[in-house]
C-alpha cells in the first residue's frame, strides 16, 4: 500500500458521499455530494461551494483588520491567518514580503481575504483611505495594556513578527501601542498566540 501525504485540508470531522435525494440550492457542489467533504469547516457549510462559502462570510465580517510585518519570513502568519478567519476578521494585511509559509493556514486562506502591502507607507496609505486607526501590539515603553482600552469597532490590529517585533516606522504611525498582561518569567509571548488574544478582546467588547 502506498502511503499518501493527506490533503492539509483532509480531517477526522469529514462527510461522506451524501444519501440522495441531495439538497437543491446553488450553494451545494455536486461533486463534493457524490465523493464526500474531508474540509475542514463548520457543519452548516458542508458540500458548498467554496465560493459560496467565502459570498456568506463577506454577508457578515467584523470590523476589525490583521496586519503582520514580513521582513524575515515569519512562520506565525500561517497561524494568524487561521485565526483571522476563525474569529471572522474583515481582512489580513501582509506588510513586506508577499511570499509566506501557508502551511499554519490550513487552506483558511482560500475563505480569509489576505492583501498584501510591499511597505509600511503603502499599509498606511491604505489604512487612511479606509479611515481606520492602526492598534499596533507590542510590549514596548509607553505602551498601555489592552485589557484596559476601548479597542474601535473598525480598526486595524497592527502585530510584528516574531523576535525584532514592529518597525519603528509601524509604531510611529499607529494610534496607540497595546500590550498583553504577563505574569511569568518570560519576556513576550509568540507573535500568532499574541495575535489570536488580541483578536479575542475585540470578540468580547463587540459581540458578546
Amino acid at each position: 500500500m502506498t502511503n499518501h501525504e493527506p490533503s492539509p485540508e483532509a480531517t477526522t470531522w469529514g462527510v461522506g458521499p451524501h444519501a440522495k435525494p441531495w439538497p437543491t440550492g446553488e450553494q451545494f457542489d455536486p461533486e463534493l455530494l457524490e465523493n464526500g467533504d474531508t474540509r475542514n469547516v463548520l457543519d452548516q457549510y458542508r458540500y458548498w461551494k467554496m465560493e459560496a462559502i467565502v459570498a456568506e462570510l463577506d454577508s457578515r465580517r467584523h470590523g476589525f483588520h490583521v496586519a503582520i510585518e514580513n521582513w524575515q519570513h515569519d512562520l506565525n502568519i500561517g497561524s494568524i491567518v487561521r485565526t483571522a478567519n476563525a474569529f471572522l476578521a474583515s481582512e489580513v494585511h501582509i506588510i513586506g514580503n508577499r511570499r509566506w509559509n501557508r502551511r499554519g493556514a490550513m487552506v483558511t486562506d482560500r475563505y480569509q481575504h489576505v492583501r498584501h502591502h510591499p511597505t509600511v507607507d503603502d499599509f498606511l496609505a491604505w489604512a487612511k483611505s479606509e479611515n481606520l486607526p492602526i492598534i499596533a501590539i507590542d510590549n514596548v515603553p509607553g505602551c498601555k495594556k489592552i485589557e484596559q482600552y476601548e479597542l474601535p469597532e473598525n480598526c486595524v490590529l497592527l502585530f510584528g513578527q516574531e523576535g525584532p517585533g514592529l518597525s519603528e516606522e509601524a509604531i510611529n504611525s499607529s494610534e496607540v501601542v497595546l500590550e498583553i498582561s504577563q505574569f511569568g518569567s518570560t519576556r513576550s509571548i509568540n507573535a500568532s498566540a499574541a495575535a489570536a488574544i488580541a483578536m479575542h478582546c475585540w470578540i468580547e467588547q463587540h459581540i458578546f
